[in-house]
């Protein structure tokens, strides 16, 4: 093989890896995420970590109305395997709405972790318009919203 083609298989390989990456709900197989993602959440709440990438599961302890400043999110309490609570606030602008969801209800999580007292906030669980940050996502009974 020359050297052009084989610049060519390795370019069509890593382009094909990189948009099954982009998929998330290729890699996302389990109902459930183990729970040494939700001990990632507990640590950074911790330890006051900000700005950080987290995936886990939790059920829903609460739901809390629309926040419609600016765009608007849904948002929801998730309880994780820990006792450990977090708020989820989904932007329903850029990503459609977990419907139905009721307490108790199991969801699936992977976004960006915010620090504060409370809990913590889990925030950007929908795809980048601007394609220039890791998109994140929520699933819920096997359907994923981002």
């Amino acid at each position: 093989m020359n050297g052009k083609r084989k610049l060519t298989v390795l370019f069509v390989l890593l382009t094909g890896f990189f948009i099954l990456f982009e998929r998330t709900d290729f890699f996302v197989k389990q109902d459930i995420l183990s729970t040494d993602a939700n001990t990632t959440v507990s640590h950074a709440f911790e330890n006051r970590l900000s700005n950080l990438q987290v995936g886990g599961v939790g059920r829903v302890k609460s739901i809390l109305g629309d926040d419609r400043k600016g765009q608007k999110h849904q948002r929801f309490i998730l309880e994780l395997n820990s006792g450990h609570t977090v708020l989820v606030a989904h932007n329903i602008d850029l990503a459609p709405r977990v419907e139905p969801l009721e307490i108790g209800d199991v969801v699936d999580f992977y976004g960006q972790y915010e620090w504060n007292e409370k809990g913590g906030v889990i925030h950007w669980t929908h795809h980048d318009p601007n394609n220039k940050r890791t998109g994140g996502w929520l699933k819920k009974d096997g359907k994923i919203y981002r």
